[in-house]
């Protein structure tokens, strides 16, 4: 693999590359909910979780998609005027529906324009019931579809802490499905849960390179206000990530990712006046750069210790 702006596989890379254009994503918010706060899977959701259901950046889920898609799309185009777009369904978990819903969701976004080259559809594993496969394969024969799969972390005592609501065994069996039919897959992992040490957080990295997925993305634990998690916090601080922890926990991450894996994102955003630690990571470009020199500083690179066994 040549990179060719970073020293990992940049989805800015993967992107131009595979379709000849810069190509950024509108996120939108379709109003869906999530099994772990109906009941289905528990309730009250992941503790970390901010009441949008992690979709603080999408549209407003009170505007139709077409208007939330415009606005968007109009606003991202004042920094890329020459741009095609992926559509984004962020918040919540977006395949927890009956399939006409998803059919009445995702059809009519393909004609917002002709530069809508993709989906990319963020779910939940234990949200790929047979239909909904079924669906995902048919979109996967119309358009670029991208299936993100929330995982976290593989370690059962942490999923539990943070009421993940679902087990790694459903998480395997969810890739499975989509694999199946060759829908690209990308899987989200946070560092710094709680309680988490560096070691665990390599070892969700190691578990992971051995399944067949497409892309990672590498999310810092933002703790924010009106969250299980955030309360509990306030109540009873427990450690969170210094920023340079941090980044040589993502730095040793990237060099156990095998180099076709494109690298979808290193840490998040959080909505500052929700954001109650670390603070940090309001600076997200002194973040990034900060991984960028580390793994110039070490003359490393994204799979250097992928040793390429299952």
């Amino acid at each position: 693999m040549n990179f060719q702006d970073k020293r990992y596989y940049s989805l800015n890379q993967y992107l131009r590359s595979r379709f000849n254009s810069k190509v950024f994503k509108v996120p939108l918010n379709a109003g869906f909910t999530c099994p772990n706060k109906t009941g289905k899977a528990g309730y009250g959701g992941c503790t970390f979780c901010s009441p949008s259901g992690s979709g603080d950046f999408a549209g407003n889920k009170n505007d139709d998609l077409y208007t939330q898609f415009n606005s968007i799309r109009e606003m991202m185009h004042k920094k890329w005027p020459e741009a095609k777009y992926i559509v984004y369904f962020q918040a919540n978990t977006n395949t927890y529906a009956p399939v006409e819903v998803l059919k009445e969701t995702f059809d009519p976004v393909l004609s917002f324009s002709p530069d809508v080259i993709g989906l990319s559809i963020a779910t939940r594993p234990d949200c790929l019931e047979d239909y909904v496969v079924e669906y995902l394969a048919d979109l996967n024969q119309r358009t670029n579809l991208f299936v993100e799969l929330g995982l976290q972390t593989i370690h059962e005592k942490t999923a539990k802490l943070i009421n993940r609501g679902h087990d790694y065994h459903t998480f395997v069996k969810g890739i499975e499905k989509l694999r199946k039919h060759n829908i690209e897959t990308i899987v989200h992992i946070i560092n710094g849960l709680p309680y988490e040490t560096q070691e665990e957080m390599l070892e969700t990295v190691r578990e992971l390179v051995k399944l067949d997925i497409q892309g990672i993305k590498i999310h810092l634990l933002h703790v924010i206000k009106n969250t299980r998690m955030g309360r509990e916090y306030l109540r009873n601080p427990f450690p969170v990530m210094t920023l340079e922890e941090y980044v040589d926990t993502v730095v040793k991450q990237l060099e156990l990712i095998p180099p076709h894996i494109v690298i979808h994102r290193l840490t998040g955003d959080a909505v500052r006046e929700d954001l109650l630690a670390p603070m940090w990571s309001l600076k997200k470009w002194e973040v990034l750069n900060a991984i960028d020199h580390e793994l110039e500083r070490r003359n490393t690179y994204q799979g250097r210790c992928y040793d390429g066994t299952k």
